[in-house]
Order: structure tokens, then sequence, then C-alpha cells
């Protein structure tokens, strides 16, 4: 056999070798594949398939006016050679993700190319095309070629890696962390220089940057979704990320405190009935009271203009079954209902510079429940949206700020746990899944940091009857 049938033969061989051992090596290797195979073949089908695509989804703009004379009839239609957009591929940051741009032609907006996302995921053989525009003239796309919310625990944002790193970094502070709790100074632990107490990191989104929701720049958040949906399992994240903070948790659970019982260890307080609530509610206005006269005294506009020394701690109420606050069958109830209502709005409305934010939580979220949800509502700046079972619940959370973002949300199946339409600090609306948090974890974490509760002299009374 000649050497050429030697080498033809050798070249095949590896060729098939590599046809089989294609999907190990992307799984053993996955950044090195991507950056070898995987991002060129796409990087190709798009240049290849780019004008056509534009063609066909009118996303051209005709040279001249689009019309022309033939004999004595004017005809008008769109010229076989028009404007294609210009498209440029960015190299990979991450692997499977590409990022690409587009300058709009004149006449051109946005809109025409968030209507050809789903033709170019199909055109390019992705999982999905986004479509932005940050910038006027034009459009961001962001190429996913695999779903990340597939298995968010190999996200960089993982609650466990993320955690052990917070407590490695424990080291005694002054300050408010030095009088937070009642343990030794060793035992605080603090966030690593740079982070946010208020940030807390909660799976990743389907761009796949990690999932944060940072308080400090949204201060309220309307959580809703179904039975099942992973609403509990949100809370879940939130808590066992703020429970080592110097922040306070307060918790109103109106199911008989069977959502929240868990995190007791780790509550300043937490309320269980109406009545309750009302207590707690009108314990932490006087509490918002008494920090803007601080504020006033030190002529300072936030508890965060304060010196640490006399900074008091960030407040989070959690707020689980929001629906269950506004129905009542009598007018006692109703009264009381109405009250919670005011002093929820009174809180979001001055909380962010005063330290009190607000996570409201619900399976069913509509203006039936009366003119204070909507209200409500409206101080609430960051929304997430489960799977629903109605669709009043979407359009209550989402249609006011993103209506397109409805669709989305109701596409939701009950198989994708944990996966909710959420928005940005940036004006953004994307699909996010949180980490799987167990009960067992929770458990431990809030028993491990039950020390570090701050007292809070306004719901000391509510201890005995709220805490237990």
């Amino acid at each position: 056999m000649s050497s050429s049938a030697l080498f033809l033969w050798g070249v095949l061989l590896v060729a098939v070798s590599g046809l089989f051992a294609a999907p190990a090596l992307s799984r053993r290797f996955p950044r090195m594949w991507w950056c070898v195979v995987g991002f060129p073949v796409l990087w190709l089908r798009m240049r290849r398939t780019w004008r056509r695509l534009a063609r066909e989804c009118d996303l051209t703009v005709m040279r001249g006016s689009g019309s022309a004379l033939v004999g004595r009839l004017a005809v008008k239609g769109r010229e076989l050679d028009a404007l294609v957009p210009h498209l440029v591929v960015r190299l990979p940051r991450k692997a499977r993700r590409v990022s690409a741009t587009v300058r709009l032609l004149a006449g051109q907006t946005p809109a025409e190319f968030v209507k050809a996302g789903e033709a170019m995921a199909h055109a390019w053989r992705v999982h999905a095309v986004r479509v932005t525009s940050r910038e006027r003239g034009r459009v961001d796309l962001l190429v996913s070629a695999t779903d990340p919310l597939m298995d968010p625990e190999v996200a960089p944002s993982s609650l466990g890696a993320y955690l052990a790193r917070l407590k490695a970094a424990a080291v005694a502070r002054g300050g408010l962390w030095g009088r937070f709790g009642q343990g030794s100074k060793a035992d605080v632990p603090v966030l690593p220089e740079g982070a946010s107490v208020l940030m807390v990191r909660l799976g990743v989104r389907e761009d796949a940057w990690p999932w944060v929701l940072d308080m400090a720049a949204v201060p309220h958040w309307l959580i809703t979704g179904a039975t099942g949906s992973g609403k509990s399992n949100l809370i879940n994240a939130v808590v066992v990320e703020l429970a080592p903070r110097p922040v306070a948790l307060v918790g109103v659970d109106l199911k008989g405190g069977l959502e929240l019982a868990p995190y007791r260890p780790r509550l300043s307080a937490l309320a269980t009935t109406r009545a309750e609530t009302v207590g707690v509610l009108d314990g932490l206005c006087k509490l918002l009271d008494t920090r803007m006269g601080q504020c006033r005294e030190w002529g300072v506009r936030s508890i965060w203009d304060l010196p640490a020394l006399v900074r008091p701690v960030p407040v989070v109420v959690i707020v689980d079954e929001v629906a269950e606050l506004y129905l009542a069958v009598d007018k006692a109830g109703k009264a009381e209902a109405a009250q919670c209502s005011v002093m929820l709005i009174r809180l979001a409305q001055l909380g962010r510079a005063l330290g009190f934010h607000l996570i409201i939580a619900g399976q069913r979220v509509s203006a039936d429940l009366g003119d204070g949800v909507t209200a409500l509502r409206a101080q609430l700046g960051g929304r997430i949206c489960h799977r629903v079972s109605d669709p009043g619940t979407a359009v209550m959370t989402l249609g006011d700020l993103y209506p397109e973002a409805v669709d989305a949300a109701q596409a939701i199946t009950p198989g994708e746990k944990g996966v909710a339409i959420t928005t940005d600090a940036e004006g953004m609306w994307l699909r996010a899944r949180a980490v799987y948090t167990t009960s067992a974890a929770v458990v431990e974490t809030v028993e491990q940091f039950a020390h570090l509760r701050p007292s809070l002299p306004m719901l000391d009374q509510m201890a005995g009857g709220g805490l237990g």
C-alpha cells in the first residue's frame, strides 16, 4: 500500500475516532472543546447564514425607493440586492456562549430583531438567541449553545461554595460587625472585600452569569409562584445567604408558620397570625421613625452615611403568602388587613434609605385581593415570577414593567422547577434558576448562626408571642 493511501487511512481513522470520542471530550474538557471546535463551527455557521437569514426575516434595508417603472406601470416591491446590517461576532468569554453585535441601518428598530430571535436560534442550531439593545443604533445578540439552567449546581454561584468562601473569610472586625450578635468577634463572619452585605447569590441566569439579588440596588422584591414551582426554595436560598451576615431577619407567615418556622433560630421576630403581623409591622414602623430621627441628628440622608459604630443593621422582612394577609371575612379582619397594607407600603416607601427591605411572596397575587395589593406592588421594583396557576398573577408580577415577559412566564412548564422570570438592576428581564437548597442545609445554617440574631428593641415584645 502506498504512503498516500496509508496517510488517507490514518486521517479517516483519526476522524472516526474523534467522532466517537467527541461527546466524552466535550464533557471532560468543555472549555477547551468549545474554543477548539464548538466556537469555530458556530462562527462559520453564523457568518454563512447571516445574509440569507437577514433577507428572509426582513432585516434588510432597500438601497433605493423600492419602486420602478415597467412600461407605463409603477411597480413597488423589495429589492433582491438589499443592504444587510453588519454582524460582528466577538470572541467568547464563557463556554457555550457567544456575543454578537449588529449595527442598525437607517429605518431599523430593535423590535425587528427581537421577532427574528427564534429564527436565528434554528438557523444557527443553538438553544436560544437573546436580543437586547442598550445603545442607540445597535442590538446585542447573546447566543446560548446550550441551556445553562439545566444544571445550576455547576454555576459559579453555587451557594455551598460561596458560603464556604464566606466562612473562610471570617475575621474579627470592630464597629457594626463586632457588636453584631452575642458571639465572640472571631465567630463573626464577614463578606469578601468589595462584596455587598445585601447582595444575595441565588443561582444562574440564562446568559450563564450568576443570578444575584442585590437589595442595595433594588431594595424590595415580589416573588410569585404556584405550589412546587420553586418559590420556597428561593426563600431558603435567601435566608441561607443572609444568615451569616449582619442583617436582621423578620418573618411574616400567615400559614401558621409552616413555611418560615425552620428559620426561627435566626429570626428577630416571626408573626404567624394577622394580629401578630399588625404588632410586628407597627414595631418596624416605630423603628423606622427612630432611624429617621437618628439620621436627622447626624445630618445625613441614609443609615449608610452614618459612622460604622452607630450604624444600625439592615432589616429584611420576608412575607410568605401575601394573599392570606388580605383575605378577611369579617370587619375586624379587613381592618387589620388594611392596617398591615398601609404599614408595608410605608416601609417600602422609606425603607431603602433607612435599611428596611421587603421580600413579598405569594402563590396568587392579583388586583381582586384589594386596592392595597396594587399599591404595594408599585413599591416593589424587583420581580421574580415562577410558574403560576393563573395568567392574572403573571400579569400582576410582570405586566406593569415588562409586558413582553408575561408570555415567557406562562411558558414555564411544571418540570422546570426553580426556573423563573426575573428582573435585574439594569432594567432587563430574563430567565434564571436558583440552586436547590435542602431543608437540612437551612436548619443547619440558621442554627449555626443563631447567635448572630440582632435584638430589635421595638420587636422584643413580640419575641414571646412570635418567636416562642
